[in-house]
């Protein structure tokens, strides 16, 4: 099924995309290359605009200083003309200044000027005449004809924009002045100089700049190109010798050319690779001499160990002829034979899993099966402790490809030692699969563990409370073992909890061996109040496994096949629950913690 319009990406997606937009995971080549293109990019900016700007004042400076020198020209022109014109008629007058301005307005046509002349006093009759366009006097406004006015001996000039022929905006400068002749009055003389040629000058030498801003950044993205590879080009190898040495080949070394800061680099990394692989040599050896060690002692200890045993077991068959202080200490004697037997029993298994020598004997097997024999295991444990054992198997599927024998001794550790916290309270045992993975998760409402003892539980020998009574007689390297068995199989075992409240162990493990999980069909942290975890998971046709002291099966019964449950009136009944009865189990997904528990013992 699509996904609607408008909703969000993914979040691994969205993830990704965040990745990938942060600078701090691009390569360090591309960073150098980005940053000396962006830098050179605003260098080369900053000094074009500096440059046009420069070259734009001193073209415009120079214009106007070379219009303001012509303007004094052409009024010193005027008023000679209109001095030689006193004694003449208006007519005459008339016709001489239009000549005049027609002619100082056509005169240097690299000079693109315009000449406009106004009288203000005049004793003849003289009107007020342009050279060829009468809109100059529109850009002739009341503010500057008053500067023109208050300074009749200065030039006032300022800066102004005509439109050409083709509609465009082009720069220019308005100047104007007054003429005063004796005997023929006083004249505005107002002159505009177009800048256009200044204008194309300089857009052609900001072309300029610009082109040759282009090829010096194309010169300077080729340089940062070749120095990046120059850089990177040994830590890449470097690199690449660090990742065969994780990879486990510890005689990987760096190629070293030169004496520069980068060679330093690279005859370190080799000095370093050297030390390393010599410390993990002398390491490992010490490490197979002391599995040997351990090895060797627990198969010699089995020789007096199976004397001793024997010797317990004929104390033990007489200990009724013994006095009563004689047989607590036969019955000590029997228990701790037994215990320092297991003991041994898990010091060579765990031998084996540091040794590498541990390995898989998997085949297909039905995860429920496997939950169920466990659980009929340990029933005569949970009915002396007075312990139900509330066990819900997932519908559907749940068969995968496991080693039998130690997925039976991961799901036996932990009912044992949920049995032995869960302070006579009930045990939940879950099962269910995805497509991916099978999960069981087992959860006790005794004692409980800290969620930062959750993260310890794992370790060899440790204990969460070491004044708390072991009454089982568990080595501390149950659990240890466990979750060795579970990341052999490529899966995780994790444990949760609160103090007082109970604890929480989950297993998870994948369908097919060599499928990475990503995360577990069943919830790890979940509520320890008995009625939101009944909530939580739906009892299923297979019904509950509750077992008690007044409910502990016989063993003889051929009725043994019909799990005892009890109905909701409190008493106890051989019939199981039909389908239609059974509320359809919800299963939450979890996302996989981010680091896995490893390590011993609750």
């Amino acid at each position: 099924m699509s996904a609607p319009e408008g909703a969000r990406p993914p979040a691994p997606r969205r993830d990704r995309l965040r990745q990938a937009a942060d600078p701090r995971n691009w390569s360090l080549a591309l960073r150098v290359v980005l940053v000396t293109t962006l830098l050179s990019t605003l260098a080369l900016l900053a000094v074009g605009a500096y440059l046009s700007t420069v070259i734009a004042d001193g073209l415009y400076e120079q214009r106007r200083d070379r219009v303001l020198e012509e303007t004094v020209e052409v009024r010193d022109e005027l008023g000679e003309s209109l001095a030689q014109l006193s004694g003449a008629t208006s007519t005459q007058q008339q016709d001489a200044v239009s000549a005049f301005v027609q002619s100082t307005g056509g005169q240097g046509g690299g000079d693109r000027r315009e000449v406009a002349l106004v009288p203000v006093e005049t004793t003849g009759t003289v009107f007020p005449v342009a050279s060829s366009d009468r809109t100059l006097f529109d850009e002739v406004d009341d503010e500057f004809a008053a500067a023109v006015a208050a300074q009749p001996d200065a030039v006032s000039w300022r800066s102004i924009g005509r439109e050409d022929e083709t509609g465009r905006t082009a720069p220019a400068l308005l100047v104007g002045t007054r003429v005063v002749v004796p005997g023929a009055g006083s004249y505005d003389l107002y002159l505009i100089y177009s800048l256009q040629e200044e204008q194309e000058t300089l857009a052609f030498v900001q072309r300029v700049i610009l082109g040759g801003g282009l090829v010096l950044l194309s010169l300077i993205l080729g340089i940062a190109i070749v120095i990046a590879r120059m850089v990177t080009t040994p830590l890449k190898r470097a690199a690449r010798a660090a990742e065969r040495m994780a990879a486990g080949d510890l005689t990987s070394r760096v190629e070293v050319a030169g004496a520069d800061e980068l060679a330093r680099v690279g005859v370190s990394f080799n000095d370093m690779a050297r030390s390393l692989e010599q410390k993990v040599d002398d390491l490992t050896e010490l490490s197979r001499v002391q599995q040997r060690f351990v090895s060797d002692v627990s198969h010699e200890l089995r020789t007096p160990l199976t004397t001793i045993r024997m010797a317990s077991s004929v104390l033990d068959s007489r200990r009724e002829e013994l006095p009563g202080e004689l047989q607590r200490t036969t019955e000590l004697l029997a228990a701790q034979v037994q215990r320092f037997e297991v003991l041994l029993a898990d010091l060579l298994e765990i031998s084996r899993f540091d040794a590498g020598a541990a390995e898989l004997e998997a085949l297909r097997e039905d995860m429920n099966a496997l939950v169920t024999r466990a659980v009929e295991d340990v029933r005569p444990l949970a009915g002396a402790r007075g312990c139900l054992l509330d066990v819900r198997l997932g519908e559907g599927s749940t068969t995968a490809v496991v080693d039998a024998r130690r997925v039976d001794r991961i799901l036996r550790n932990l009912l044992t030692n949920a049995i032995e916290h869960g302070a006579g309270a009930p045990v939940l045992v879950q099962t269910a699969g995805d497509e991916d993975a099978v999960a069981v998760v087992v959860q006790d409402f005794g004692h409980g563990i800290s969620p930062e003892d959750a993260r310890r539980v794992f370790d060899r020998f440790w204990r969460a409370d070491p004044s708390r009574a072991r009454t089982l007689g568990g080595t501390g390297l149950g659990l240890s073992i466990s979750v060795s068995d579970a990341n052999l199989h490529g899966g995780w075992l994790q444990a949760w909890g609160q103090e007082g409240e109970g604890a929480v162990f989950r297993l998870t493990l994948p369908r097919r061996p060599g499928t990475e999980l990503v995360r577990s069909p069943l919830r790890l942290e979940r509520p320890f109040d008995r009625a939101l975890a009944d909530a939580a998971v739906s009892p299923t046709p297979t019904g509950e496994i509750r077992i008690g002291p007044d409910l502990l099966p016989d063993l003889d019964s051929p009725d043994l096949d019909h799990p005892v449950t009890e109905d909701p009136a409190g008493g106890a009944t051989g019939e199981e629950p039909s389908a239609e009865e059974s509320p359809a189990e919800e299963s939450e997904i979890e996302d996989a913690p981010a680091a896995e528990n490893e390590g011993g013992a609750r």
